[in-house]
């Protein structure tokens, strides 16, 4: 259970520490607004007291570091850090406050920092305390329990290396702390490594084109960390197959009729085959006309409600055996479909100018209702096919045998049935598997192949898909079309970054209400344009398209390679500074990898270099 307790005042929590000779310590809250606030309310406890040579040494550092670093002159938390000691340390803030952050804290001036959980995976802070306030944390799903490997990288940054023989680790109560789980976390083994490797349009490119076949994508793909579990289950049942066909060897090993171990396989074949078509077979007329109707009552076909009815219903939808249809005077019907009366021939649009005339057709004898099948006639159908396989069955067996030896083949091969459809059975998991690995790199090589950047046939990666290979950008199949297709050679700089930037950003991060200009609201209709295509190719090859680009990322990457100042665009877009780092650092890096192709692309290159150029300036590196 999760004890609901008041969660402690972030200054009660630092005196308390502080009394206990705790400090410095890790302080690790559930979001970036709560770390912000707790060292604001800090900061503002008149109780809170601080070294004043510690306060010293800190302001010299800062001044220092502002050196090289301008931007942080004017961060929001100076004050903050400078004079309270403490400080949030998070994504929201800009690479160079959290590296400062990060150099206080070394140099043992600061008391406490408060961040979130991804800290403890990059960030070696020396403290002697780590608090706990929270058992769950969040992610880009929403909320969720911590993980043990997440938990132990957080309580194992309590300790400073040459300074504590111990760390400690603190539950802070909180709505959400839950120290039984925190205890069952602590002592579970660490969670298992996720491989990255996943089936990209670039990975399946650069394989393809290193090594030259499917094939060999395929085997590295199977060997691959990513399908470690599958792998161990394609070999655990390649290791039963081969046991199980040894003991299939034996049974057959000098039987006198020469039959084999594919004279099994394709006795179990044809006889399942039989078995299938056989327990299909309709025992009575009306099931029969049941399944005849299933595969005749159609939208757009005329039908009666019984065999004598002069009552016309034309069918809209069908729902399992429930038919939406509209009567002949106009008005809306459900029909049972196994008391429909007679089915017509002809299939008409549901549109006015069809509808008019669906009705007439009938009348005029232009519409003919469908011949019934007969039982008699399902029977004898079911009976040939029956027939075939009973003679394909024969054929496996030697010719001119008597009874007795016709007998005892047939008796030897049921003995080998239950082998032989393990055989199969497990030979078709195997390819299922398999399967699961290779079917989403040949999906994607299809797509590629639709838009000629690899040839599907002869497995070669052609001209295109060589420059494509050598693009390290999000979503490099709309970007190849965009070049492709010379959209960035039409477009200023700043329309540029635009593009690129809703590309590069997470689609649910907002960045304000900034307006787009007309000429970039063109540019990405026409962008538009190519992901509705390539969605298209993708749904049709079963590769999930790439999700919605973001037009608020769009209309700051716009801003900001027209000039604005740095100030300006964390004011209007009300974003996060970390945030806006990472979009345009992003965008920048995407563009400078256009801007290699100065073989394919020439035109696009130079516009992304001078873009990259742009977007790149100071405080962004």
């Amino acid at each position: 259970m999760k004890f609901k307790l008041p969660e402690i005042p972030p200054p009660k929590l630092i005196s308390a520490l502080r009394g206990y000779n705790l400090l410095p310590a890790i302080i690790f809250m559930p979001t970036r607004r709560r770390c912000d606030e707790a060292a604001l309310e800090v900061a503002a406890d008149r109780l809170n007291k601080t070294n004043a040579e510690k306060e010293l040494r800190r302001n010299e550092i800062f001044q220092e570091y502002l050196l090289e670093n301008p931007e942080i002159k004017t961060h929001k938390h100076r004050k903050i850090v400078l004079r309270a000691g403490v400080a949030a340390h998070h994504a929201g803030h800009i690479p160079a406050w959290k590296l400062l952050i990060e150099k206080m804290m070394s140099a043992g001036l600061l008391d406490a920092i408060f961040a979130t959980s991804t800290v403890a995976a990059g960030v070696d802070f020396p403290a002697r305390t780590v608090v706990i306030s929270n058992a769950d944390t969040r992610g880009n799903d929403g909320w969720r329990s911590l993980q043990a490997s997440e938990l132990q990288q957080m309580t194992g940054r309590a300790g400073r290396r040459g300074k504590d023989n111990v760390g400690f680790v603190v539950l802070a109560p909180s709505n959400f702390q839950n120290p039984p789980k925190i205890a069952e976390l602590l002592k579970s083994a660490p969670d298992a490594l996720n491989s990255q490797f996943r089936a990209t349009y670039t990975s399946l490119l650069n394989l393809l084109d290193a090594f030259g076949s499917f094939a060999q994508v395929r085997e590295i793909a199977e060997k691959s960390f990513a399908f470690r579990e599958t792998a161990a289950q394609v070999a655990r049942l390649e290791k039963q197959l081969e046991k199980r066909r040894e003991s299939l060897q034996k049974k057959l090993d000098g039987n006198e009729f020469g039959l084999t171990i594919d004279s099994a396989r394709g006795f179990e074949r044809l006889t399942n085959a039989r078995l299938r078509l056989q327990s299909k077979l309709p025992n009575t007329r009306a099931e029969v006309r049941v399944n005849w109707l299933r595969e005749n009552v159609l939208e757009g076909r005329i039908v009666t409600k019984s065999r004598n009815s002069k009552r016309y219903f034309l069918v809209l939808n069908v729902f399992g055996d429930k038919v939406m249809a509209m009567r002949d005077d106009g008005q809306g019907a459900t029909l049972s479909l196994p008391h429909i009366g007679r089915v017509f021939e002809k299939t008409y649009k549901l549109e006015e100018k069809s509808l008019e005339t669906a009705f007439e057709d009938i009348d005029a004898g232009k519409n003919l209702p469908l011949d019934e099948p007969k039982l008699s006639e399902q029977t004898s159908h079911s009976d040939e096919a029956i027939e075939i396989i009973n003679r394909r069955i024969e054929i496996l067996l030697p010719e001119n045998l008597n009874e007795d030896e016709n007998r005892r083949a047939h008796q030897l091969l049921w003995e080998t049935w239950d082998d032989a459809e393990f055989l199969e059975r497990t030979l078709r998991d195997i390819d299922i598997l398999r399967n699961e690995i290779w079917l989403p790199f040949e999906n994607r090589a299809k797509v590629l192949h639709h838009f000629g950047y690899l040839d599907f046939p002869s497995e070669k990666v052609t001209e295109r898909g060589k420059w494509l290979a050598d693009v390290r950008v999000d979503r490099p199949l709309l970007v190849g079309e965009a070049l492709s297709r010379k959209l960035f050679e039409k477009l200023e700089p700043k329309h540029v970054a635009a593009l690129m930037a809703s590309l590069a950003a997470d689609p649910d991060r907002n960045f304000g209400d900034l307006y787009l200009s007309d000429k970039i609201l063109d540019v990405i209709t026409e962008f538009e344009n190519i992901i509705y295509e390539v969605s298209g190719v993708e749904w049709k090859n079963g590769v999930e398209p790439a999700e919605e680009i973001n037009l608020s990322a769009a209309a700051a990457a716009e801003s900001w390679a027209s000039g604005t100042s740095w100030e300006e665009l964390v004011f209007r877009t009300k974003a996060e500074e970390g945030d806006l780092v990472r979009l345009l650092s992003r965008t920048g890096e995407a563009l400078r990898q256009i801007a290699q192709l100065k073989d394919s692309n020439p035109i696009a290159a130079e516009i992304a270099r001078t873009t990259a150029e742009i977007i790149l300036r100071e405080p962004i590196r």
